[in-house]
């Protein structure tokens, strides 16, 4: 694991972190009920579910088992929901995505290149048979980006243009400028 390592994976993690909060901290308390179609989770139970959602992998890789044990998600998974509706207002869930996000980071960074490189099975029939804890755990953070590329459209529905499209806009609105005084 040479190339990436447990504090790259817990520092590209608190940045996709970083950006959820801030996307939490952007949309008004009173648009946290906001639902973009029927079926679909709110701003609100996007939010907690991410805020809930590294449960699963800590109780997985924390102890180090060997193979996914269906048991284990789905009581890993209950956990994680009644954590979730526990979490009623803004200010919870801000405090919860900034409070799990870094125990979840600060442990990340505690795992060396040899666990990183084990393999754990899954379930007989699942493709593939096993991967190792460092795909398994870069996935909590791609699962981040998936529900931020969601909560980024929903704000687009609210009329919020989101924090790093207004970053990339005022990044070129300064190039012409840096061109011209170049010249």
């Amino acid at each position: 694991m040479s190339c990436y390592n447990a504090k790259d994976l817990a520092r590209s993690f608190r940045t996709v972190r970083a950006n959820t909060i801030q996307i939490a901290e952007e949309i008004p308390e009173d648009k946290y009920s906001f639902r973009p179609a029927e079926g679909v989770r709110s701003v609100a139970e996007t939010l907690a579910h991410l805020a809930t959602s590294t449960g699963w992998p800590k109780d997985l890789h924390g102890p180090r088992l060997s193979a996914v044990d269906f048991s284990l998600f789905m009581g890993s998974l209950q956990k994680a929901q009644a954590y979730a509706e526990s979490l009623t207002t803004k200010s919870a869930i801000v405090e919860a995505l900034k409070k799990e996000g870094e125990d979840f980071a600060s442990w990340l960074e505690t795992l060396p290149d040899e666990v990183l490189e084990e393999h754990v099975n899954y379930p007989p029939g699942m493709e593939p048979p096993s991967k190792t804890r460092f795909e398994m755990l870069m996935s909590s953070k791609e699962h981040e980006m998936h529900h931020r590329g969601q909560l980024m459209l929903v704000e687009r529905m609210l009329g919020i243009t989101p924090h790093l499209t207004r970053r990339m806009q005022e990044a070129m609105a300064q190039m012409p400028q840096a061109t011209v005084a170049k010249s």
